[in-house]
């Protein structure tokens, strides 16, 4: 399959109960360029959507667990806007209807051609990166944005120190990652061998003021570091 050249750490996840499906889109997306992770449940789904933030999940309907409208209803009421691409057995109908109401953003009809499906992805992407502002960066109910320099939890007005915001900043570019120690000296103080303590220190200041408005999202990695986690959607 020829087509464009994929921007480097483009991540999607494959859901799919069938693992001769999975297994060819999988291998196709990844010769494309894409991150690809996958998941053969429900459940498993919206586990993979809060560990790996994808930007896009191709979501076939029929699980044997939770099925896809369900991991879309879930998605969305958690305030996730991950693009989703449902593959369904069925052409039209409500059931595609009803997806697409859901706030799926398309689908695909099986049997597919590798060739419509890389379309279809690479289109709902570029209508993802015209409707996304780039200066919000969102993580549930906490949202910065990094042209008037405010952060909202629920919306309401968080203050911060600029210390503060340059960790909660970069908390948020890696959501659902896991950051050490020192990446996190390195990007916010701007040095690798500094004082942990000092970490521990503005990392508890950020919980308090973000803890305040919410269920905690900032978790430590003991001995490791710290991650911002999306709440649990199941």
């Amino acid at each position: 399959m020829n087509a464009p050249e994929v921007p480097p750490g483009t991540r999607l996840l494959v859901v799919d109960d069938e693992p001769a499906i999975l297994d060819v889109l999988v291998t196709s997306l990844q010769f494309l360029g894409y991150e690809v992770a996958q998941a053969a449940t429900g459940r498993a789904a919206l586990a993979a959507v809060r560990e790996h933030a994808p930007h896009l999940v191709l979501l076939d309907v029929m699980l044997p667990d939770v099925d896809g409208f369900e991991v879309v209803r879930r998605l969305r009421q958690a305030g996730s806007t991950t693009p989703v691409v449902f593959l369904t057995a069925r052409e039209g109908g409500q059931d595609v209807v009803d997806g697409l109401d859901l706030g799926a953003d398309d689908y695909i009809t099986k049997p597919f051609r590798l060739a419509e499906v890389a379309a279809r992805v690479r289109a709902v992407l570029r209508r993802g990166e015209a409707r996304t502002a780039p200066h919000l960066l969102v993580c549930d109910d906490v949202e910065m944005n990094t042209e008037t320099y405010e952060v909202r939890r629920a919306g309401v007005p968080v203050e911060l120190s600029p210390t503060e915001y340059r960790l909660l900043h970069h908390l948020l570019l890696n959501r659902n990652r896991v950051l050490t120690h020192q990446q996190l000296l390195e990007h916010v103080w701007e040095f690798g061998e500094g004082d942990h303590g000092v970490l521990k220190t503005y990392i508890s200041y950020l919980r308090r003021k973000l803890d305040a408005l919410g269920p905690g999202l900032i978790e430590t990695r003991r001995g490791v570091g710290y991650i911002l986690r999306a709440q649990e959607t199941s």
